[in-house]
């Protein structure tokens, strides 16, 4: 199995939570290209707090499935330039697997903005989940 290259985000972007990469970068079996694996990816920001999600004055966070979608797009775009030195971008993407909280009420407003980008390139998404 080839070794893969670590790939962090620089510091003024949000960090794991843990010391993990964004993405891990990998040699083809043929040596003529690579993969960037992406994971554990969010809408949250550098200072720690969320797109997508607005305190109220009564303790209460109204969470925006569409924002959240979009800063999460958008990071996942940034991370597979980053790793790949700018050869690749989100319009690269194979595959995915996405955790919603709840598939009932957030699935269509995610699904809204994922299918955005796929207007230019289709992205691909078979794998969706809920996860509480």
């Amino acid at each position: 199995m080839s070794q893969s290259i670590p790939y962090f985000r620089p510091a003024a972007h949000a960090q794991g939570l843990a010391n993990y990469p964004h993405a891990r970068t990998v040699q083809s079996a043929d040596g003529k290209g690579s993969y960037v694996y992406v994971s554990g990816t969010s809408s949250r920001r550098g200072d720690g707090t969320f797109v997508g999600a607005t305190p109220a004055a009564d303790g209460t966070i109204a969470l925006d499935i569409r924002q959240q979608t979009a800063a999460v797009l958008s990071n996942i775009d940034a991370i597979i330039k980053g790793a790949s030195d700018g050869r690749a971008s989100i319009h690269d993407t194979v595959d995915a697997t996405i955790f919603l909280t709840n598939m009932k009420d957030d699935y269509t407003g995610m699904n809204s903005e994922w299918d955005k980008p796929q207007r230019e390139q289709q992205l691909r998404c078979e794998h969706c989940r809920e996860k509480r």
